[in-house]
């Protein structure tokens, strides 16, 4: 999904019965028919909302599954995100591919502009769906994915909602593709992440999980600064072949220096040392815990500079500008959209000052 030099036009076609049935509940999960047109080609699909306080937004994100023919490139379904709160709309894909540049699965994605029946929609973003095709596409082992669906997924056997003891091991995951067998394996990941004696949890964690990997999105969680991102924004797969469980970044506009409502975030809200329990139990070992120091370094001699992102953010954000005009629920905020190079350009610096302050806590 490489970024052109114009925008793809995806043109969506709904019935007027059926767009009306599709307004009539916005927390309704069940698909309308529709029809898609994506590079000259129609596709039968099925249309949903996506998201949760999203949907009562006045720029509604949405759920694409392919219906004639039920697969399109490889994709048996996608995400289309309206990135609303995000006054740059590039945040998320920023993410992924800084994700992927440091070394960490992570979803594709393109913007494009969204026309319905006729009426332009606006800027969305396209996002791939982590479900067994995205395995495939990577030629990666057959395995399973897990979402984090709440903070739940915190990796501990105390709830994060209700501050008690989970009544299951699996209790913040829904299965997204694998084996019902594979739940067990998930239940024996969180259960040895809290049972695992400290004096043979170095030795023993890494049958579960993949160091590295981990540790890379944990480096990834800090320098794109998503609060959330510790506990619920991420899928989980684990690799049919080796048994490890490695993370998948999702959901991550409320980043680079804005949170979740699109408000400025201080560069040092969200700590070094992150939090969730594996975390912690990880950096309480000193070998991980240096292993995680020197990624950082490595990361911020490298990726997350200014001179290596700035370049990517404005080439993002001169191919998006001319839509931004079109957007009938954002071009009124043009100025707020042309300021937000400044925004992520003084993010970086001030982040990276706090981080160099506080990387000898990890010694």
């Amino acid at each position: 999904m490489d970024e052109g030099t114009k925008l793809p036009h995806y043109k969506l076609f709904i019935k007027p019965t059926d767009l009306r049935e599709l307004k009539r509940d916005i927390w309704i999960d069940e698909p309308i028919p529709a029809q898609l047109t994506i590079e000259g080609k129609k596709l039968e699909i099925d249309l949903s909302y996506r998201g949760s306080h999203i949907r009562d937004f006045a720029k509604k994100s949405y759920q694409i599954s392919f219906y004639k023919p039920t697969k399109f490139k490889g994709s048996k379904l996608f995400h289309l995100n309206a990135e609303f709160k995000d006054p740059s709309f590039i945040r998320n894909k920023l993410s992924f591919d800084f994700f992927s540049e440091i070394g960490c699965l992570a979803p594709q994605s393109r913007h494009i502009l969204l026309t319905q029946n006729g009426k332009v929609e606006g800027i969305y973003l396209e996002i791939e769906s982590v479900d067994e095709n995205f395995i495939k596409r990577r030629k990666l082992t057959d395995g399973s994915i897990f979402y984090a669906v709440d903070g739940d997924a915190n990796f501990s056997l105390m709830s994060d909602l209700d501050k008690e003891t989970k009544k299951s091991l699996e209790l913040g995951y829904e299965r997204k593709c694998g084996p019902i067998e594979d739940d067990f394996y998930l239940q024996e990941f969180i259960y040895n992440i809290n049972t695992i004696p400290n004096s043979e949890f170095e030795k023993r964690i890494p049958k579960f999980v993949d160091i590295e990997k981990y540790l890379r999105w944990i480096a990834g969680i800090i320098f794109t600064s998503n609060y959330d991102g510790f506990v619920h924004n991420y899928a989980l797969y684990r690799n049919g072949e080796t048994g490890l469980f490695e993370v998948i970044p999702w959901d991550y506009d409320a980043t680079w220096g804005r949170d979740v409502n699109g408000k400025l975030m201080e560069a040092n809200y969200v700590p070094i040392d992150g939090f969730n329990t594996l975390t912690a139990r990880l950096l309480d070992v000193e070998n991980f815990r240096k292993q995680y120091q020197n990624l950082l370094v490595e990361i911020m001699s490298h990726q997350f500079t200014v001179e290596y992102m700035i370049p990517k953010v404005e080439n993002l954000l001169q191919l998006i500008r001319p839509y931004v005009l079109q957007d009938p629920y954002k071009k009124q905020a043009l100025n707020d959209f042309d300021q937000e190079l400044a925004v992520i350009t003084e993010y970086i610096v001030e982040r990276r000052k706090y981080l160099q302050r506080k990387l000898s806590i990890l010694e």
